[in-house]
């Protein structure tokens, strides 16, 4: 009881504008342009208002200095599913650039439902100064609208040609012809691919690398599956069928479910069966046997769309897209075929 009342004692009250404005001897709305930066006051008042505030130690709400001036302070994101540590990664590079630049992030998560996006988006559109989408999943014309809105806005991880919009993405395409080219260095000569979400750029430019592959004498057998770890244990056994020795997944999160199945099936990895996956989440080093996989720089990939979308919300232009490159990284989960 002791230790709670002195805690209470010591507790100071938190400045107010009001303190601050009796002490000056000028109003509120005075007070109020002045932090806002609003040149209409008069300049001795102005200066003696901004002694006391520093006299007394007075900060200014964030979120009401940005009502006053039109903006919210906050950059607005919307994620397909929270529960995949790929935009876990991402929103914590994003934080980091937001708070650099003296704004909060407000994070919406669409269920990878491509219609929802719409919706969220629009909200977010109403409560935030700039919007980053990650991975989106709408229709095209969702985007085409959104982009005619003229909010600044940056799109991560899907290209749309012919729409003024700044987008940055990974270079899966690269990242699967480099899975194919050491499944087909190792011996295979046919795979199953564990799709992705069908309206996900991501695996559009997945299966455009495995079509390529051909050329280089790989075939391989398409099976709808998802992005989550239950979609690749769900999809596993039907993988195995045809005698199947090479299985490609969507995303580390399908890979690491078909390893579980696979174990459960006793199917060994890689004695019978190679598995790869694609991002390079942390668990996929950690799996048994370790993921062999392609990392994504989902870091860099969210600073770059960061500092875009601050720029614009600054005035900038949109600029042409970029890629950032990406990496296999070879482990325990593949080897030649028996």
């Amino acid at each position: 009881m002791g230790v709670t009342g002195v805690a209470t004692s010591n507790r100071q009250r938190r400045t107010t504008i009001g303190d601050v404005a009796r002490a000056a001897g000028a109003s509120i709305s005075t007070v109020s342009r002045v932090v806002n930066g609003v040149d209409s006051v008069d300049a001795a008042l102005a200066e003696r208002v901004r002694q006391v505030i520093v006299e007394l130690g007075y900060r200014p709400n964030a979120a009401a200095q940005g009502l006053a001036r039109g903006r919210s302070g906050t950059i607005g994101v919307l994620v397909p599913d929270l529960a995949n540590p790929y935009f876990h990664d991402m929103l914590k590079a994003l934080s980091d650039v937001a708070r650099g630049s003296g704004r909060r992030v407000l994070v919406m998560d669409s269920g990878e439902d491509p219609y929802e996006e719409r919706e969220l988006a629009d909200d977010l559109i109403r409560h935030s100064d700039g919007i980053l989408l990650c991975s989106p999943r709408m229709p095209r014309a969702d985007l085409a609208d959104l982009a005619r809105r003229g909010h600044p806005m940056v799109v991560a991880n899907r290209v749309l040609l012919g729409l003024e919009l700044h987008t940055i993405t990974a270079d899966f395409f690269r990242g699967m012809l480099a899975v194919c080219g050491h499944l087909a260095q190792l011996g295979h000569r046919e795979v199953v691919y564990l799709a992705g979400p069908e309206a996900s750029w991501a695996n559009a430019e997945r299966l455009r690398a495995l079509g390529a592959a051909e050329d280089f004498g790989l075939t391989f057998r398409t099976l709808p599956c998802g992005a989550t770890m239950e979609a690749g244990y769900e999809a596993a056994p039907a993988a195995l069928e045809g005698g199947t020795r090479a299985v490609v997944a969507y995303n580390d999160f399908v890979a690491l479910g078909a390893l579980a199945r696979f174990k459960d099936l006793g199917v060994r990895v890689p004695e019978d069966v190679s598995v790869t996956g694609f991002d390079d989440i942390g668990m996929a080093r950690y799996s048994s046997p370790a993921l062999t996989t392609v990392g994504v720089p989902r870091g860099l990939l969210a600073r770059l769309a960061g500092e875009a979308l601050v720029r614009q919300m600054q005035g900038a232009a949109p600029v042409d897209p970029e890629a950032v490159p990406v990496q296999l990284q070879v482990r325990d989960s593949t080897a030649a075929p028996a």
